[in-house]
């Protein structure tokens, strides 16, 4: 098939490149012209503007399909009306990025007044994608989905793509999935930290454990493995910052158990840790420390000492 690709960062790009080794051609478009001649040196056409991109792609009686990996939010709505001036019924756009369901939901209604078809797809894998396959959580039309198999067969893992239902569930499962990446991170986060700072922890290698809890745990997983290559990279991690910033899916799917009354207590305390990590000096400590000088006459540690 041949796909449009708007959006060539990081993901984007690497997505692309998949595609363009699985048989397909595929044109790409990023709004900095240096990505796009990046994707020309590695084989991918070239479009310098929304129109082209459209342009180049095949004429009816087949669809257009062009795959947007730009950033959630107003960044989706701009590049899919600048888009549709160039479609015509029956085409397609699949979302590819970290929108919020109810936006996907949205824009399916507003291109289907169009005969527009619309594909909301949650992508997994990160920057490992390109050689080990992604997993894709899609939403929409069964029959457009079908048509596509060829497309997605090329990006994941055996297995690795689903049609969840209608639209807006692809991002409502992609939604889900980073919230639970967010109480997984959290654990491993606290468990390496109890063991660096316990009486073993001079003599723990905490990349050999790591590698260890690979080796048939029950709470072995790839993250773990993504742990390991860092910690042999840096051991105690002095060249990281502990500033851990947020994309917004942690915040949705919080937002989301508060609107249908689900507790979900280890994925809220994840985020609200990662906005306390972006704290170098949380007031909120200091009055816990002022609280327990004044109560209990517990010593304090007084700014320049």
């Amino acid at each position: 098939m041949h796909i449009g690709m708007v959006g060539l960062g990081r993901m984007g790009l690497n997505m692309a490149l998949r595609l363009h080794q699985g048989g397909h051609i595929v044109t790409g478009y990023n709004k900095s012209p240096e990505k796009t001649k990046k994707a020309e040196g590695l084989g991918i056409r070239g479009a310098y503007s929304l129109k082209d991109l459209a342009s180049a792609l095949p004429a009816p009686p087949s669809p257009k399909v062009v795959w947007l990996m730009v950033p959630a939010g107003e960044a989706v709505d701009s590049t899919i009306a600048a888009l549709k001036k160039s479609l015509k019924p029956g085409d397609v756009i699949i979302d590819g990025g970290n929108s919020f369901y109810k936006d996907s939901i949205r824009r399916h209604k507003e291109l289907a007044a169009s005969g527009i078809m619309f594909i909301d797809a949650g992508v997994s894998g990160g920057i490992w994608g390109l050689t080990e396959g992604y997993c894709i959580m899609a939403g929409g039309d069964k029959a457009v989905f079908d048509s596509l198999e060829p497309v997605f067969k090329s990006l994941v893992q055996e297995g690795g793509c689903l049609r969840c239902g209608g639209p807006g569930s692809g991002h409502f499962v992609k939604m889900v999935h980073n919230g639970i990446e967010y109480g997984l991170m959290e654990a491993y986060a606290e468990g390496f930290e109890l063991m660096k700072a316990s009486a073993y922890g001079g003599d723990l290698d905490l990349k050999d454990i790591a590698r260890l809890w690979m080796r048939g745990s029950v709470v072995r997983s790839w993250l773990l493995e993504l742990l390991e290559t860092a910690l042999s990279r840096d051991p105690v991690l002095e060249a990281i910052s502990g500033y851990v910033e947020d994309s917004g899916e942690g915040r949705w799917t919080v937002n989301e158990a508060v609107d249908l009354g689900v507790s979900l207590p280890v994925i809220t305390e994840a985020l609200f840790r990662r906005f306390r990590s972006r704290q170098d000096d949380s007031f909120a400590e200091k009055v816990l420390a002022a609280l327990r000088k004044e109560f209990g006459g517990h010593s304090v540690k007084i700014e320049g000492e």
